[in-house]
């Protein structure tokens, strides 16, 4: 029926008394809090095969239940992400539920339970351990592939029975802690190319991701309106002046979509935001990310570091709703294989430590060994931890006086009696000064030095702090631009003539945001008559070549006086050969004609930056080499 509100099909061990539960989360800004308003930190990682045939936890066919969700305690895990289907929470819903094939000698506690009888157990031993539980319907169907299918309806699964699975979820835990958060839907995607595929925007249509999400959410609230709800983002985002009627690429090739990871896309936000009405302190959300052995995207062909993938790739995709204060990030899936591609492992280490840095939230994939293109933080028996991967996720896991902390006020991480971890509760009642929840004065209002047509050199008072400032970010008309260590900034590729408002704010270690100072409004040049002249060098590399392609890569420099704004490069290639997929700058038109990116359009006297791409056909040094600076 809809509305999903039916009586318990089987017995429900894992369900609390229907008493006010102490535990449930809620959002303030960009920060969770527990109901008295202290800052938590979700910290974990998944466990998948509740979302596949199997109907149950992966691993079970060899390790012990209790064992395993003990040892997460143990070292840390405060959290799990459990992978779940629509399918299965319909047949759980509809009485069906079917018991799974178990070692039982292994575990001997399940001995004739159904596939609910042991969620729900296992809801006991998270609650006895002091961990807590995201659900997360990964895939229509129960199918060990099924999240490659782009959206949330498939087969005999309509948009209709994905609401009332939900809505059962929500019926069934409604009292039980343990449960704080709903994943809505595990990485929606697909692109333009595809018969089905996900989009974001402001139409009731069956593919709009973002519609059916808040449709969701409020079917949700209505039931339990303490449960947060986690959104997700989807592939592909049009670009400025494109639609999402648009063809994937124009027929010179330049791109009119986008694209990040399936699921990591949340530009829509920006200019569609999730609206849950009163509930909005409910909304989290929470993009994926990966590495470059799960795909090689374009970002990981030239050098990268953490500032560079914050710039190219986080913070146009999600990283702008945390600094903006716009709603919380929990990283859903992140992680991977170590020791086999350095760019693999620099891209983890940097991620985690943006992570850590701003305390965003996270779940790591995956615990499982068999995630083929990952691993897991078990190694093949079950039972033994991947002590190197283990070491990198430590430091983003939540810790404080040498324990980890859990999400429960009254059990600890671990148990009664752990010695790794502690309470929610032991956490703000000791009084250490490591639970640092006094935010950082607002700083200086900025002063303006050098004004250039396109720049603006800012300084500012530092602010002070009880514990001390890491990071200010600066905002531009209210936008976060940038975060710096120093008290000043230059903020480059501006329009000429045009006033704009600057501002800052100060982050301690703990993730204390300070208030934004006075702001300061400047005024640009006119970039005319200021007795400079620019000039413009582009200098052509092939950096590698096949059959049938090749790579290149084009460097652009200021020979000139003056700083400029954006620049053009223009050339010629003979017939056969043409621009595939390009990075750090932007394909236009006639053909070939690329543009700075949003990032790097602003060159001083001298400075220089790249963009990249891959070719199609035999490799050529162009006719026609041109660059014009603005």
């Amino acid at each position: 029926m809809t509305g999903g509100v039916t009586a318990p099909a089987v017995a429900a061990p894992g369900v609390a008394a229907a008493e006010p539960a102490s535990d449930w989360l809620h959002v303030q800004g960009n920060q969770i809090v527990d109901e008295a308003g202290d800052p938590v930190w979700l910290t974990g990682a998944n466990w998948f095969g509740f979302n596949a045939s199997e109907r149950v936890f992966h691993g079970l066919w060899s390790a012990n239940i209790t064992q395993v969700t003990e040892s997460m305690a143990d070292r840390g895990i405060n959290l799990v992400r459990v992978p779940i289907s629509t399918q299965l929470l319909l047949e759980w819903k509809n009485g069906q539920a079917a018991a799974p094939n178990v070692n039982t000698y292994a575990n001997p506690e399940l001995t004739g339970m159904d596939s609910l009888e042991i969620f729900e157990f296992w809801l006991d031993l998270c609650e006895r351990y002091g961990i807590k539980v995201l659900l997360d319907v990964h895939s229509a169907e129960a199918d060990n592939s099924g999240h490659i299918h782009p959206v949330w309806y498939k087969g005999s699964i309509t948009p209709e029975l994905y609401y009332q699975a939900w809505e059962w979820a929500a019926t069934r835990w409604k009292t039980n802690d343990t449960v704080v958060a709903f994943d809505l839907k595990n990485e929606p995607h697909g692109t333009p190319n595809d018969t089905a595929r996900a989009k974001w925007d402001n139409s009731t249509d069956v593919d709009n991701w973002k519609n059916t999400a808040e449709t969701a959410a409020k079917r949700i609230l209505a039931i339990n309106p303490k449960v947060l709800i986690l959104v997700e983002g989807n592939e592909v985002y049009p670009r400025e002046g494109e639609t999402w009627n648009s063809p994937n690429t124009d027929p010179d090739l330049s791109p009119n979509y986008y694209y990040n990871w399936w699921g990591g896309n949340l530009r829509g936000v920006k200019d569609h935001p999730i609206n849950l009405g009163q509930h909005q302190d409910q909304l989290v959300y929470s993009p994926h990310d990966y590495g470059p052995l799960v795909f090689n995207q374009p970002w990981f062909d030239k050098p990268f570091d953490k500032a560079s993938l914050t710039d190219d790739v986080w913070r146009p995709n999600w990283f702008y709703l945390h600094e903006n204060g716009t709603a919380p990030l929990l990283i859903g899936e992140w992680g991977g294989r170590l020791g086999q591609d350095v760019r693999q492992d620099k891209w983890m280490t940097a991620l985690r430590d943006l992570i850590a840095e701003h305390r965003l939230h996270q779940t790591f994939w995956v615990l499982n060994p068999n995630s083929g293109d990952t691993g897991g933080l078990l190694l093949d028996d079950w039972k033994t931890w991947d002590e190197q991967k283990y070491a990198l996720l430590k430091p983003a896991l939540w810790q404080h006086d040498g324990k980890f902390v859990g999400l429960d006020h009254q059990v600890p991480l671990g148990g009664d009696g752990s010695t790794t971890g502690i309470s929610l509760g032991q956490r703000y009642g000791d009084g250490g000064e490591d639970g640092d929840t006094t935010a950082p004065t607002a700083p200086g209002q900025p002063a303006a030095g050098e004004v250039t047509a396109n720049s603006v050199a800012l300084t500012w008072a530092a602010s002070t702090d009880n514990v001390g400032v890491t990071s200010y970010e600066v905002l531009r008309n209210g936008t976060v631009v940038a975060t710096v260590s120093a008290a000043s900034y230059t903020a480059t590729g501006l329009s000429a003539n045009t006033a704009y408002t600057f501002s800052v704010r100060a982050r301690d270690a703990a993730g204390n945001v300070s208030a934004a100072s006075a702001g300061r409004t400047v005024t640009t040049g006119s970039g005319g008559g200021g007795g400079g002249d620019q000039g413009c060098s582009a200098t052509f590399k092939t950096i590698g070549s096949w059959t049938g392609g090749f790579q290149a890569e084009v460097t652009v420099k200021n020979t000139g006086t003056t700083a400029g704004a954006a620049w053009t490069v223009k050339w010629t290639y003979p017939a056969g050969t043409t621009v595939g997929s390009l990075w750090n700058g932007v394909v236009g038109t006639p053909a070939v004609t690329v543009r700075n990116a949003a990032h790097n359009g602003a060159l001083a006297p001298a400075a220089s930056t790249t963009f990249g791409f891959v070719g199609n056909g035999p490799a050529a040094t162009p006719a026609g080499l041109s660059c014009t600076l603005g």
